[in-house]
C-alpha cells in the first residue's frame, strides 16, 4: 500500500500561522518599520535526505525599533501560493520560535522541520521548494513574505568504485566498475540512478588533485564500467556532478599499485 502523506497537498490553501490568517492568498505584507534581512535554510545547503529522518533548521534575521517578538515559516512548492502542490509546516507549528537577541532591535528566530522518508516523502517531492516567512515585532509591526527564498529537497546519493586487477603491470588495462544509487522514497530503498553522466577520475600517488579521464553514462541499473591504461600508482574514482533532485557525490578513491 502506498504510504500516506501527512502534509497537505492543497487544492485551496488555508492556514493560520501565529496571528496571520492566510486565507485564499499568501500575499506579501509589511506593517510598521519591521525589516527581514536574511532567511537561512539548512545552513545554506540543499536538503539531501536518505532513508532516515532528517531534521533541519530554518532561521530568519529581522529588525524593528521595538525589537523582534516571534517568527514562523512554511515550505511550499508549485507556481501558485493560493493553490500549492505541497505544503510543509515546522515542528513547532503551535509554539513560538527560538529567538536569539543580537541587539535591542535585531533578533534571529529559528524553527525546525523534520522530513520522514518512510512516512510521507515521495519521489515527486524532490526538487525546489519555496520558503514562506512571517515575523512579528513587540509593537505589533509584522512582515510576511510568501517566497522569500527557495531550497531544494534532494534524494541522497551513493557512488562506489572498484579498479582491477590490483596490482597491475605498467601499460596494462584496468577495468573500473562502480554503481550510482540514490534514495527511492517510494520504496524505502536505494536504487540505481539510470543514464547519468559520471566522470572517471585519477589522482597520482603523492598528489592531491583528481583529473578527469573520461565520462561514462550509467546503465539502466545505475552500473558503471569502463577500461583505462595503468601507467603510475594512484587512486581511481567515479565522480557525479549531481542534478536538481540528487546531490553531487564522489566515490572514495581505489588505490592501484602499478608494477
Amino acid at each position: 500500500m502506498r504510504k500516506r502523506a501527512i502534509f497537505a497537498v492543497l487544492a485551496a490553501a488555508t492556514a493560520v500561522a501565529g496571528g496571520f490568517t492566510v486565507s485564499s492568498a499568501y500575499a506579501d505584507e509589511t506593517v510598521g518599520d519591521i525589516q527581514i534581512t536574511n532567511v537561512t535554510v539548512n545552513g545554506g545547503k540543499d536538503i539531501a535526505i536518505g532513508l532516515a529522518d532528517k531534521t533541519i533548521t530554518v532561521s530568519v534575521t529581522a529588525a524593528d525599533p521595538s525589537g523582534i517578538w516571534d517568527a514562523d515559516f512554511h515550505l511550499w512548492r508549485g507556481t501558485d501560493p493560493d493553490n500549492p502542490d505541497g505544503y510543509i509546516k515546522p515542528n513547532e507549528d503551535t509554539t513560538p520560535a527560538d529567538c536569539v537577541v543580537s541587539s535591542a532591535t535585531t533578533s534571529t528566530c529559528s524553527k525546525t522541520f523534520t522530513f520522514e522518508p518512510d512516512s510521507w516523502l515521495t519521489n515527486a517531492d524532490a526538487g525546489t521548494w519555496k520558503v514562506g516567512v512571517q515575523v512579528w515585532a513587540n509593537d505589533d509591526s509584522r512582515a510576511q513574505r510568501d517566497a522569500y527564498t527557495t531550497t531544494r529537497l534532494q534524494r541522497f546519493s551513493k557512488l562506489t568504485v572498484n579498479a582491477a586487477p590490483e596490482p597491475v603491470a605498467k601499460g596494462k588495462t584496468l577495468t573500473v566498475t562502480g554503481k550510482l544509487t540514490r534514495a527511492n522514497w517510494d520504496t524505502d530503498t536505494y536504487a540505481g540512478y539510470t543514464v547519468q553522466p559520471v566522470k572517471l577520475q585519477f589522482r597520482k600517488a603523492g598528489t592531491s588533485t583528481y583529473t578527469t579521464v573520461k565520462t561514462v553514462n550509467t546503465s539502466s541499473t545505475g552500473d558503471l564500467k569502463t577500461t583505462a591504461t595503468a601507467s603510475v600508482d594512484g587512486y581511481w574514482r567515479w565522480s557525479f556532478a549531481g542534478t536538481s533532485t540528487t546531490p553531487a557525490v564522489s566515490a572514495t578513491g581505489d588505490y592501484v599499485d602499478v608494477q
